[in-house]
């Protein structure tokens, strides 16, 4: 087995999160490198894109997020064999992706344009997207968006459904996923319950 070293932010969530978890429930060992946000500007320029997470394979470094989450979800199994159900798993996390990306351009924004321009993403992109991800767990049997079982696009939805619902983000009601896509609801409640996902948060907080 290679030597894994995964790194991102120090806070669990965020785009490095899917990848920690699905090696966590495949039961991967991997150091789980954590980064303190004041710390960000001097490893930068270390990274491949400038982005984290970044995943170290036997001392060879890669990023991007979906990358990642394709490449250990195969060492776990959770991620699709059949060519059309890997498409469909890819096609959630790049969605999930450029949603996250597009709220995470409005974090540094001045006050009352940061307002503006979440209103304008929760008018527009994002009750879309949670409608478009809700029909696409509905097409898939209403539990698992690919294979009919849990896969990293499961871990994707879970992450930016909690995000969403946190209340952390002002100007994006804290109730709108329940509102618009009340499946995806359903869905992070048994992502929330998942056996190996609550010891993995609890051996977190013993930690």
């Amino acid at each position: 087995m290679a030597k894994l070293k995964l790194t991102y932010f120090d806070f669990d969530g965020g785009r490095g999160e899917p990848a920690r978890l699905a090696l966590a429930l495949g039961g991967i060992a991997f150091e789980d490198h954590r980064v303190a946000g004041k710390d960000w500007p001097a490893v930068r320029d270390q990274t491949p894109f400038w982005a984290m997470p970044t995943l170290e394979v036997d001392g060879k470094v890669v990023s991007q997020s979906n990358s990642i989450n394709r490449y250990v979800g195969k060492l776990t199994g959770l991620y699709p064999q059949d060519d059309w159900q890997a498409l469909l798993c890819d096609e959630v996390m790049d969605a999930a992706e450029d949603l996250g990306t597009r709220i995470g351009h409005t974090i540094d924004l001045p006050e009352d344009a940061r307002k503006k321009a979440r209103e304008e993403l929760v008018a527009g992109r994002i009750t879309r997207y949670l409608e478009q991800f809700q029909a696409r767990l509905k097409t898939a049997g209403g539990e698992h968006f690919a294979d009919r079982r849990l896969t990293v696009a499961d871990l994707k939805i879970f992450m930016l459904v909690r995000w969403l619902r946190s209340g952390v983000l002002d100007h994006i009601p804290k109730d709108l996923v329940d509102r618009v896509a009340p499946l995806l609801v359903r869905h992070f409640e048994r992502m929330t319950g998942h056996p190996g996902i609550v010891e993995y948060y609890r051996r977190r907080k013993a930690a």
